[in-house]
């Protein structure tokens, strides 16, 4: 298993993003081979948010040269990440019919994105 670090390489911060942030929408670049479950698990854990949904999509690195030679760039994979802006406490009923209520504590917002809200 890959850790959280290696799924999630950095945000991708661009005028379009910063005014998704508002809906509870985070962006970032991300591994080529990572999954949806892999991305949703790594921003969980980075973060302690709680993921909703999220969407990715892959890109062909363009093929670029500088004087003479000629190279391909990387491919990349960008994912668009929703979170729960107004995260409640989960409860529920045991065999017993006893009330259990999860007591683990997400935050509403990312605040190591990088953009002030």
């Amino acid at each position: 298993m890959r850790l959280p670090q290696d799924i999630i390489i950095k945000p991708h911060i661009t005028e379009k993003s910063n005014m998704e942030i508002a809906s509870g929408k985070y962006t970032f670049i991300v591994d080529v081979k990572s999954t949806k479950t892999e991305i949703k698990k790594a921003v969980e854990a980075l973060f302690s948010v709680k993921v909703l949904q999220v969407n990715t999509m892959k890109y062909e690195g363009k093929v670029k040269r500088t004087g003479v030679h000629e190279g391909p760039r990387a491919d990349w994979k960008k994912a668009i990440v929703k979170i729960d802006t107004d995260p409640k406490a989960v409860s529920y009923l045991t065999t017993g019919g006893k009330a259990v209520s999860n007591n683990k504590k997400y935050k509403s917002s990312i605040e190591e994105f990088g953009v002030a809200q």
